[in-house]
């Protein structure tokens, strides 16, 4: 509490000559960033190792296990899983009650997002699942629903990221808001119905059904 018998000081503006100036301003763009919701640099290992919302993070893995294949272009997954808090301090948790989020780091991004395309268009041809290009959590992603699971896919330059679960009746859109700011969907709008260059499957040996499982 500043009273009459204190002295004021008098802050002057700070010169872009001054030492202080590059690390005023940084400071001043990642406050700005962090006020308007904007985008910010993906986490050191990729996914969030934090609670987000009502969901509590529980693990991070890494693993060679890459789900949608590009040819040429090696890649690296990284997974974290999420617990509803309420469920967890209860004690009881479901299927319903674990999310997952995993981001697959390629070496480039030639080809990732032609190679997601055709990812979804499989598990919907060949897999049984019910694939809808939609908005979620302000990205534009491939929404899959069936078996028993609810997924939301979306490239991102050299990365895709997959968010939700097995028994959980919607995908969490908090969950994708908060990776779409780290890793913005660049998937375009009617990308499942245009036309694209034929090229060798990209889900590997295994059927895409096993994949998600």
């Amino acid at each position: 509490m500043v009273t009459s018998s204190q002295p004021r000081v008098k802050c002057g503006p700070v010169r872009k000559g001054s030492p202080f100036f590059p690390l005023v301003a940084i400071g001043l763009m990642l406050v700005s960033l962090a006020a308007c919701g904007g985008a910010v640099p993906p986490p050191s290992r990729r996914v969030i190792e934090g609670d987000l919302g009502t969901w509590h993070f529980r693990r991070y893995q890494r693993t060679v296990d890459v789900e949608v294949y590009v040819a040429g272009n090696p890649a690296t997954a990284h997974t974290a899983s999420y617990a509803r808090t309420e469920a967890e301090k209860a004690g009881h948790l479901q299927e319903g009650d674990i999310a997952s989020v995993f981001v697959t780091e390629y070496k480039q991004d030639k080809d990732v997002g032609a190679a997601l395309v055709r990812f979804a268009r499989r598990l919907a041809q060949e897999a049984g699942y019910v694939v809808e290009e939609t908005e979620l959590g302000g990205q534009r992603v491939f929404r899959v629903i069936g078996h028993g699971e609810a997924w939301a896919f979306w490239s991102s330059g050299r990365f895709v990221v997959k968010v939700g679960g097995r028994g959980l009746e919607k995908v969490p859109a908090g969950i994708v808001n908060e990776y779409g700011r780290r890793y913005p969907s660049r998937v375009k709008d009617g990308a499942l119905d245009e036309p694209l260059e034929e090229r060798a499957p990209t889900s590997g040996t295994k059927d895409s059904k096993d994949q998600k499982e």
